[in-house]
């Protein structure tokens, strides 16, 4: 039979002491793993993050083998939510872009960044206004609502100058409606702010703002909560805990 099959009789006798080899045990050690990490991330990690996930824990597999035990586990990442995207991005008229990309600042209250996310419940879309200090990367303060509005991002962002009263900090955003307003400038020259925005539909000039609001999606996407009084209590907790790490906003 050996010699039918063309396979050495050494391999044959060992494969009968040891049906499932070395390699075989690992990969289901590991699989495991994934499985562990993906049931945890709500569906959400891919190959990428998983890895990391395992890296995390010590463990010292290739990200390509996670993948190949992903795939064969038919374990797929949910897809986000698509938006449009434009290529070139046009600079705002009012508004300069002080920022220029400049992520890592020397001292606290230097920068500030500010966007708003949403939140799905039961009795509606839940706005989530944030204002991070790019310093320690961390949320200074939040409001949430009901309805997108500019009183919305006032609040958060009036919150955070109560809070940590600066000096001329910057604080940047995107060309929402709610930031290219005479009331935001006007706001932002009442408490020694000085604005800044992104160009048109270029994200990476907001990244770690973004990056934010992907973290929090990642708590958030494919749930939707009963009440807005729950949403608030658990994007809470996400707010408070999360930090960007610098790395992760390196364009």
């Amino acid at each position: 039979m050996c010699r039918e099959l063309r396979v050495a009789q050494s391999a044959y006798y060992e494969w009968l002491k040891k049906p499932v080899s070395n390699h075989d045990q690992e990969d289901s050690r590991l699989l495991r793993l994934i499985r562990a990490s993906f049931v945890a991330s709500h569906g959400i990690y891919g190959c990428r993050r998983v890895f990391l996930d395992l890296r995390e824990a010590g463990e010292t597999c290739s990200k390509h083998r996670v993948a190949r035990l992903m795939r064969e586990a038919n374990l797929r990442a949910l897809p986000g939510f698509r938006i449009r995207r434009w290529s070139v991005g046009k600079p705002a008229v009012l508004i300069p872009n002080l920022l220029q990309r400049q992520f890592s600042v020397s001292r606290p209250n230097k920068a500030w960044v500010t966007d708003i996310t949403y939140v799905r419940t039961w009795q509606g879309w839940l706005y989530l206004s944030v204002v991070m200090d790019l310093f320690s990367r961390k949320i200074v303060r939040w409001a949430a609502g009901s309805t997108i509005h500019r009183e919305l991002t006032l609040d958060a962002v009036l919150q955070a100058v109560r809070r940590r009263r600066p000096p001329g900090t910057i604080i940047h955003c995107d060309q929402g409606s709610q930031f290219g307003s005479d009331a935001w400038r006007r706001f932002c020259r009442s408490n020694r702010l000085e604005p800044s925005m992104s160009r048109k539909g270029n994200c990476w000039d907001n990244a770690v703002e973004e990056s934010f609001g992907s973290l929090t999606k990642e708590r958030i996407k494919k749930q939707i909560y009963k009440t807005s009084e729950l949403a608030i209590a658990d994007v809470t907790t996400t707010s408070t805990r999360s930090t960007i790490p610098r790395v992760a906003i390196a364009i």
